[in-house]
């Protein structure tokens, strides 16, 4: 077996790994440190989260040797309160998930070590879980969760993508930014504006004191066929906008409110066309921007106009969590698929290249 190659347990072989489950979930793709522990019966069993935010703040964005390192000094911690909050002991872990990629190559080294140290300890199997997948997937830790198939909407800082999802494995990416995701473009408009960092709820707090009808941005690749997205653009409008505009509060509002406007309304028409294209009549939308309340209301009002449904996973898990990855790692434990020993992680990693289960 090649160095890093997942392999798969026989469907023929009858183990105790097929009977489960409860897994341990750690994600460190960036600069969040989530554990979790979620069982297949009982469902969530706890969560832990540990926010960088404060230590990035001054630099104005995540600093890669900075998150690995204080990855390093809280992943044991959690990894030690989420037990005692789920009462568990090692004995009762029948496997340990963690983010393989994509993401920062320190900040995933270091949970991909401690999370196969964990398993080969407690003589468990491991298992590499895709970043956007537990993103993907993170509405299923609620009740009603979405049936598939459906079309999913992945909105963060890294990425913005259109999903068409036939199941768990089954994805065919119908478009995905060609620059600056969503969220990247909210946190670099934000701090154009002034506002501190992380920028893009800062933001989206000031736009709710903003009126309409004073500014009028783009909305970027709606005039073209085809589901991509670029915001890039989008931020260098704002950027003018702002150079050539008056500093008072009530201003920066206006822009805010019409840049949150634009990006809203930009989402929503390639939702629009994501499901005409497919015919499907549900919708998935998840990341960090999926706790944009606008973009929610919006895309509410979408769904309610072509008789369909909109799921969103609860508020604390629109950002990074460990709950997603135990989940989504649950699942593919279940399907047979375990980490090798001398694993690897991936910081570049196609959704598409995932096998069905």
């Amino acid at each position: 077996m090649e160095e890093g190659q997942i392999s798969t347990i026989p469907a023929t072989q009858t183990t105790e790994r097929h009977m489960l489950m409860r897994i341990l979930g750690i994600e460190t793709s960036c600069d969040e440190t989530g554990v979790a522990i979620y069982d297949d019966v009982q469902g969530l069993m706890s969560h832990q989260l540990y926010s960088q935010v404060k230590l990035h703040a001054d630099y104005g964005g995540v600093v890669p040797e900075l998150a690995s390192r204080d990855h390093v000094r809280k992943l044991l911690p959690l990894i030690q309160q989420s037990m005692q909050e789920a009462a568990c002991q090692p004995a009762d872990i029948h496997g340990v998930a963690f983010t393989k990629g994509p993401g920062l190559i320190g900040a995933l080294l270091v949970g991909a070590s401690v999370a196969r140290s964990l398993a080969y300890a407690w003589q468990v199997p491991a298992v590499g879980v895709h970043h956007m997948e537990g993103h993907l997937l993170a509405p299923m830790l609620d009740d009603p969760a979405p049936s598939f198939p459906f079309i999913a909407l992945l909105v963060s800082g890294g990425h913005s993508m259109l999903v068409n999802v036939q199941g768990i494995g089954r994805y065919a990416i119908l478009g995905e930014s060609v620059d600056d995701a969503a969220g990247e473009a909210f946190d670099k408009t934000a701090k154009l504006l002034g506002l501190d960092y992380p920028g893009g709820p800062l933001l989206a707090k000031l736009a709710d004191s903003g009126e309409a009808g004073h500014y009028q941005f783009p909305r970027p690749m709606t005039d073209k066929p085809g589901l991509n997205f670029s915001f890039s653009g989008l931020k260098t409008f704002a950027a003018n906008t702002i150079r050539s505009a008056n500093d008072d509060p009530q201003t920066m509002a206006n822009i805010a409110y019409a840049f949150q406007e634009a990006v809203v309304d930009t989402l929503v028409i390639k939702c629009r066309r994501a499901l005409k294209q497919t015919g499907l009549k549900r919708l998935v939308i998840a990341g960090g921007v999926s706790a944009n309340q606008q973009l929610r209301h919006a895309l509410q009002d979408l769904m309610r106009s072509v008789k369909g449904e909109v799921f969103y996973p609860r508020m604390e898990f629109c950002t990074d969590n460990g709950a997603m990855i135990a989940y989504a790692g649950l699942q593919r434990l279940k399907a047979g698929e375990i980490e090798p020993l001398a694993t690897k992680a991936q910081p570049r990693w196609s959704l598409e290249s995932l096998s069905a289960i």
